[in-house]
């Protein structure tokens, strides 16, 4: 499967753990970044995740993130950056979080302290705890068609992640697929100029892995350390 520039590939999961909440499991404590915006969080086996996507526009030692709206100032980003979809902040920041480049993911220092930018190893737990390789991305995906386009496939969000379709912003400064799609950066880099990623798409359930280039925008989920 191939959406535009993204070469995705279906990822087998070991079939080890439920994949879902516990009944009247109380779940994790929030966490707030260092704008102090709150996020949801939820326990997957033994990793804390958020259940929400990241919105700040500060590392997390203060340092501004530029907010670069400009689609060839995007193209010419080597540095760090983010946006919000379409440029449209109060139709987006809150709902479907920030996209930022993978140079920002490359600082080591976007995730609130004590949390970081999930690296494969915590991706990798996080499929196990899934259990499924057909469904496991199902698991993550919000349920029903609010935000994402119908059929929305195989979404049961038994897990609780909660995961939107914040869409991408390509290299070249143009925004697609909200509402169909999402890429959340891994901060394991595959080449100098890429970053890994995983995705989830309306039409199926499955967690698809890829690279994509570091001048693209994506989301980011936090890991706590």
């Amino acid at each position: 499967m191939k959406i535009s520039g993204f070469i995705l590939i279906p990822v087998s999961l070991l079939i080890l753990l439920p994949g879902c909440k516990k009944e009247n499991e109380k779940p994790p404590d929030p966490v707030t970044d260092i704008e102090g915006n709150i996020y949801k969080t939820i326990k997957a086996g033994s990793q804390i995740w958020m259940a929400e996507n990241l919105k700040s526009t500060l590392l997390n030692d203060s340092t501004v993130i530029p907010l670069v709206t400009d689609p060839e100032n995007w193209r010419g980003l080597s540095s760090p950056g983010y946006c919000w979809y379409n440029n449209d902040d109060q139709a987006n920041r809150e709902t479907y979080g920030a996209l930022y480049n993978g140079y920002t993911v490359s600082t080591g220092k976007l995730c609130p302290s004590g949390w970081h930018v999930p690296a494969a190893d915590d991706w990798q737990l996080l499929k196990e705890f899934l259990a499924d390789s057909i469904s496991g991305g199902g698991k993550l995906k919000e349920s029903g068609t609010i935000h994402w386009t119908s059929p929305n496939n195989g979404a049961t969000n038994l897990s609780g992640f909660t995961a939107l379709p914040s869409g991408i912003r390509y290299f070249d400064g143009s925004f697609t697929a909200i509402q169909y799609y999402t890429g959340i950066w891994c901060s394991s880099l595959s080449g100098s100029d890429s970053e890994d990623f995983f995705g989830l798409y309306y039409k199926d359930a499955s967690l698809t892995f890829g690279t994509a280039p570091k001048k693209d925008g994506l989301s980011v989920r936090c890991v706590k350390d």
